[in-house]
């Protein structure tokens, strides 16, 4: 799993080779506190097919604005550069997974 922020967003998620999920957060966010585990899992799982990515919205404002972040947490599917899928809300790993092995 990555962290990334304003400065290394397009290189880390819209230049990868892979398919990469982004997982939007912030320390506050009970809900993102609950979801980080499953996407730290989903990353260990699909090592080397996916990229797994954690933006944190209080640092990193411009990507948050760029791509309409309203609501935490929020995971962006992104393939070849491009918004493939969406999911706001906490939701179980079976949701997640479901909606990445259909990018794949």
């Amino acid at each position: 799993m990555i962290e990334v922020t304003d400065s290394n967003f397009d290189k880390e998620v819209l230049q990868s080779n892979h398919p990469v999920i982004v997982d939007f957060w912030a320390e506050w966010c009970g809900p993102c506190r609950m979801v980080a585990p499953i996407v730290k899992e989903i990353g260990q799982e699909f090592e080397g097919r996916v990229v797994v990515a954690k933006l944190n919205v209080d640092n990193s404002p411009d990507v948050s604005a760029k791509f309409g972040i309203r609501n935490i947490p929020t995971i962006l599917f992104f393939k070849n550069g491009q918004i493939v899928d969406k999911q706001v809300g906490a939701v179980p790993k079976n949701v997640l997974v479901a909606k990445l092995e259909a990018i794949l």
